[in-house]
Parts: C-alpha cells; structure tokens; sequence
C-alpha cells in the first residue's frame, strides 16, 4: 500500500483526482508536478504542503516561487524537476499522470529507485514498453495501472497463475461522441464536437484520442507490453455505458470482467491500495438502476486511428512510437484548429510511411524516432 506519493502531472483530470483520493485515504504528498499552471499548482500546494513542486515551464516557476515564499515547499523549474521529483527518497508511490512522452525518463528513473509507479500515462508503455517492463523486472519496481481499462485487466488477472491460461484480453471503449456516424460524417466534427465525451471528463488531448479511437489503439498496445502478450490476443469492443471496464477471456471458456461506475478515483484509488482494498465513500455501482449493457465491434473504417495502432502493434520496433508521437502533434494541432479530423489519422499515416522503423531498439532509438515523426507532421501542415 502507497503510504507517501509523488505525482508527476497534478493539475491534470488525474492527478486532481489523485489528490482527492490522497486526501480521502489519508495518504501524505512528497511532491507534485505540473506544466506551468502557477495558480493551481499553488492552490494544490497550500492544501497538500508537499517537500518539492515543480514546473517544467521556467517562468511559470519562477512565478510560483514568488507565490509560495511563505510555505516550506521548494519550488523547482524545469524538465529536471520532473526527475527529482520521481526518484524523491521520501516518495515511495509515483503517479506517472503527465500526458505523452514526458513521462518516459521520469518513469523510468523512479523503476530505478524501485518505486511503485500508478501508470496513468499510457505513452511511456506505448513507446518503450518493453525497456519500461524490462526494468521492472530487473528492479523488483511494482507498476500498477490507473487507466480504467488496464486496472480492470489487472485486477481480473489476480487469480491467473500462468499467462498461459488467458485466451484473449477484451478492452472496452466506450466509441466516443461519434459512435454510429460513417466515415464521411465524422470527417465534419469539429474541435468542440470531439470534445464532447458521452461518460467521462478527461483532459482535452485523451478525449480527442477517444473521439478518433486512438486512445483504444494505444491501449491495445499497453496491455500488450505489460501483460506481455501478442497482438492477436488483445481485442476491443464497443461498450457504450462505460459499466464494464474491460474483460478477461481464459482458455477454459471463462470469461471475468470488472465493473463499476465511471470514475476515475476507484482504478486510482486500488493503485494506492494494492494488494488489499480500502473502503470507498463513494456510490458503488447500483446494478438494478444501471442502463443494459450492450456491446459491438468497432468500425475501423470510420475510425482509421484504432486500425492503425493495430499496424504499429504488429510492426512493433519504433513504430508505436512514431505512431505516437505523430498523433501527439496532429492532436495538439486540431486542438488549435489548424487541422480537421480526419487530418489526425491522415498525418499519423504519412508519418508511419516516411519513418523507417527499427527493430528492437534502444532509448535514444526511440527519442530519434519520437523526433522525426513529430517533425514530419509539423512541416507537412507548414507546407
């Protein structure tokens, strides 16, 4: 059980919802991290008293440590704090809540000091999934998800004895706000209307990733680098009442699922409790006031992004991360409105074409390759 945390990622949907389960549990903070929201950051601060805050942006740090001279709390500036913040001795849990590949090196660095990592940033096991597994195993480092998904996955798989028992891991998806809509109507979504998740509230970039289906894809790929399985036995179905959070399908026919209602704060809350569980305050799910539980295949036309991470998965090497950082900058990009919607998956495409994938490789591999796709889809909406 988590007794003192770091969370890189604090002013996000899920580190604020850390934060509260922290409070419900009585849990301390040792640090907390933050792009460069000064004024929540220091809100989080005063409330929490951690040792360490940081934020990457130097300004907005500087700005926060004008704000918190009269606390005792040392204010840190820059991607480094991230790292101090994430091998903190006095921290024994990390939740890794940052979005994108900004969480790989601290992720890493805080496996090395054998901390407990609650993974909420699906991207460092996207891209270096088998580095990230590979030295969990070599440190004795524990990872438990925080994604709904894969924390229902794991929590299905507690009784597994063997891999080998498992035919199949079936991840729901809720299929986003454009769920039932042909290729041609989704291309007309705008940046608002993809905005408009139909279960959860999340931050902008993860909740256009579901609205494309991306975010599906890259969780296909994270179940397959931390349960370490292939491709073929990871699957999706559209589950649209976000009750059922994912499944597992053993060889022998049964088939265990995990249920609740669509928050955040239970798969947050079992990260900071595992192996044992703490009473919850809120609602449990009401099995008699649910709506039916219906689900269906995904259409992959409709959304090329789901089909596409399916291609990188079974490429494996640095294809999973050109496909994700290509889709980083093509999401950051609609969210500016420079693109449309289609566009995401077009640029994630294109970038896949022109990066020419490596096998088995290395970190700075996988940097170069991170690099090279982003500059690709930057140049080609420049052009």
């Amino acid at each position: 059980m988590a007794n003192r945390i770091s969370i890189l990622g604090s002013t996000g949907s899920i580190g604020r919802q850390t934060l509260d389960v922290a409070e419900q549990m009585g849990l301390r903070v040792a640090a907390l991290t933050a792009n460069a929201s000064a004024a929540r950051m220091e809100e989080q601060v005063r409330r929490f008293r951690p040792a360490l805050a940081v934020l990457t942006d130097e300004e907005a740090a500087s700005d926060l440590a004008v704000r918190l001279a009269d606390t005792d709390t040392r204010v840190v500036g820059g991607a480094d704090g991230l790292m101090e913040a994430a091998t903190l001795p006095e921290a024994d849990t990390v939740v890794t809540a940052v979005v994108g590949m900004v969480g790989l090196r601290p992720t890493l660095a805080a496996i090395g000091e054998k901390k407990r990592i609650a993974l909420a940033n699906k991207e460092t096991l996207v891209c270096a999934g088998e580095l990230v597994m590979d030295a969990a195993e070599r440190s004795g480092a524990e990872i438990v998800p925080v994604d709904s998904e894969h924390s229902a996955i794991f929590q299905c798989l507690q009784g597994c004895r063997d891999r080998r028992e498992i035919r199949r891991l079936i991840l729901t998806c809720s299929g986003g706000p454009f769920y039932g809509m042909g290729y041609e109507e989704v291309g007309k979504m705008t940046r608002e209307d993809a905005l408009k998740h139909p279960n959860w509230t999340m931050g902008p970039k993860i909740t256009v990733d579901c609205a494309t289906l991306m975010n599906k894809g890259l969780e296909v790929i994270e179940a397959m680098r931390l349960y370490r399985l292939p491709l073929e036995q990871v699957d999706v179905v559209i589950h649209r009442q976000s009750i059922v959070h994912s499944l597992v399908e053993y060889r022998d026919g049964a088939v265990l699922a995990q249920l609740g209602t669509p928050d955040m704060r239970l798969p947050i809350r079992y990260a900071m409790t595992y192996p044992g569980r703490g009473e919850n305050p809120a609602e449990p799910l009401d099995l008699l006031h649910c709506p039916p539980l219906t689900f269906a295949a995904p259409d992959r036309e409709a959304f090329p992004c789901l089909r596409l991470a399916e291609e990188a998965a079974a490429e494996g090497g640095t294809a999973c991360a050109v496909l994700n950082a290509a889709n980083e900058e093509a999401v950051r990009l609609f969210l500016a409105d420079r693109i449309g919607f289609h566009d995401i998956s077009r640029l994630v495409q294109l970038a896949r074409a022109e990066v020419a994938p490596a096998a088995a490789p290395g970190l700075e591999e996988i940097l170069e390759a991170d690099q090279a796709a982003r500059e690709i889809v930057l140049r080609t909406v420049r052009s």
